[in-house]
């Protein structure tokens, strides 16, 4: 029996030492891969960006603003009498100039008293002429040459009156523009004062906007103004400023401005808003990094710039990044004016930048770096 017992206590033995070998190879194998994790260094892999330098450059000065298009001369033609239409001389949309019929009310009675008027004004020179004869021989007395001096006036005022009636109902285009959607309809009745169509005059063109009056003492008439506008991108349109109120809006304090400009090509409408530009005499010299090497963040905006670093275990030379917080300024097509955070000459990150952190290091490929302009015009617009 005990040597039963000493026999079984061996087996348990023999199997535990055993268990205990085979845990302690696994903690040796995983002390050994630790161990050789942490001894071996982190090679961060090289992120592709593009490059770019900060340039030095002259920028004209300029003043933004939001202005409005408004015609220099612009009308909605209405009746000044009443009267049924009998002709509808325009066509909506199309151009018309001064003096041209617009739109012809009915004169079929005005017409025949104004024949009955015109009989009385032929008879009345008639007995005028006869009583000057009479009146050169003293055939007649005084007072009856200026009776008939009178009855001739009285009898030409009336034919006139009558005229100026049926000039009335003959609508014409005041002056020279672009007609808008007809209001009426032949045969309709118009009452006087009620509107016929709109009538723009186009070119030039008037554009009204604001600037705060810290910028007045800036502008004066006959600075040069560039439009632009969403409805025709990459074609600005030239102006100048030709009107600066002289009364300061007292809940903005913002003074208004006209400019007038050329609009042959018919890009703006009354109404129509627009990027207004005015351009300074001053220039300014700044420096110009692309938009696109900007990161922007509440804390601030920053750029990467690049620097030369040694590797201090193989002695190579790498390119790294550091991040650098900028103050950034006016913005001009694809370029953003820098006023503080940066030095002419320094290379910075153009593409790609949202990958990198502080330390990186890179690979520069400029191969496909973006064509940036001052003036660019996109061709899929």
């Amino acid at each position: 029996m005990t040597t039963k017992k000493t026999g079984t206590t061996k087996k348990v033995l023999i199997v535990t030492f055993g268990l205990l070998a085979i845990v302690g190879a696994i903690a040796l194998v995983k002390f050994l891969q630790i161990r050789t994790l942490i001894t071996t260094k982190f090679v961060q892999p090289l992120e592709t960006v593009s490059t770019a330098p900060v340039m030095k450059d002259n920028w004209q000065q300029t003043l933004t603003s939001v202005g409005s298009a408004t015609a220099v001369q612009g009308v909605t033609v209405a009746a000044e009498l009443d009267g049924k239409i009998v002709q509808i001389a325009f066509e909506a949309g199309s151009e018309v100039k001064a003096g041209d019929l617009l739109v012809k009310q009915d004169t079929s009675v005005e017409d025949a008293e104004l024949r009955s008027a015109q009989a009385g004004v032929d008879l009345a020179n008639i007995n005028l002429k006869r009583t000057k004869e009479l009146f050169e021989k003293a055939t007649v007395s005084q007072a009856q040459f200026d009776s008939d001096v009178a009855a001739a006036s009285q009898a030409a005022a009336a034919a006139d009156n009558i005229s100026a009636t049926i000039a009335k109902k003959t609508i014409k285009a005041p002056f020279s523009g672009r007609l808008g959607i007809r209001l009426v309809n032949l045969g309709q009745n118009l009452k006087a004062g009620d509107s016929i169509v709109s009538l723009q005059a186009l070119n030039p063109i008037f554009v009204d906007f604001y600037l705060p009056q810290e910028q007045l003492s800036q502008i004066s008439t006959g600075l040069p103004v560039r439009l632009t506008d969403e409805a025709a991108p990459g074609k600005p349109v030239e102006g100048k400023i030709t009107a600066i109120s002289p009364d300061v809006d007292s809940s903005t304090r913002n003074v208004r401005v006209q400019a007038t400009v050329d609009n042959s090509a018919g890009l703006l409408h009354p109404g129509m808003y627009v990027d207004v530009e005015v351009e300074l005499p001053q220039i300014d010299s700044v420096l110009t990094i692309p938009a696109t090497a900007i990161l922007y963040a509440p804390f601030g905006d920053t750029v990467y710039v690049v620097d030369q670093k040694t590797d201090e275990a193989t002695g190579e030379k790498q390119q790294v990044v550091r991040q650098q917080i900028v103050r950034l300024g006016n913005r001009r097509g694809d370029f953003v004016a820098v006023t503080s955070g940066l030095n002419a000459g320094d290379t910075i990150v153009s593409a790609g930048a949202f990958r990198l952190r502080p330390g990186s290091a890179i690979n520069v490929n400029n191969a496909l770096v973006p064509d940036s302009k001052l003036a660019p015009k996109p061709t899929d617009s």
